[in-house]
């Protein structure tokens, strides 16, 4: 799916408070400094936002995208804002997510 649809996707967002929770995929952030979250799966977009190191992130899906340190997995968080994660500094708690 593309990043376009991807972020559409994402705006729309879960249609009920029922399917948020059997869509809940979890993880930590394993970042000693902090997370940069950006608007992209890459590491050259905006930073929009930081998760704590520690911190539990609800991760909406996850896609391919720029590589971090040989890792081109990131996670599109719906913690608020909806942001980008690399997949190398989170941690999955339960099952691995669903692909975008």
């Amino acid at each position: 799916m593309a990043t376009g649809a991807v972020a559409a996707l994402a705006a729309a967002g879960p249609a009920t408070a029922e399917e948020s929770v059997h869509n809940d995929y979890k993880g930590r952030v394993t970042a000693k400094s902090g997370l940069l979250l950006r608007d992209k799966p890459t590491r050259s977009s905006r930073v929009i936002g930081m998760a704590r190191y520690g911190s539990i992130v609800h991760i909406f899906c996850k896609t391919r995208g720029g590589s971090v340190d040989g890792n081109n997995r990131w996670y599109l968080l719906s913690d608020g804002t909806w942001a980008w994660g690399s997949a190398l500094y989170i941690d999955n708690i339960g099952p691995s997510p669903r692909w975008c």
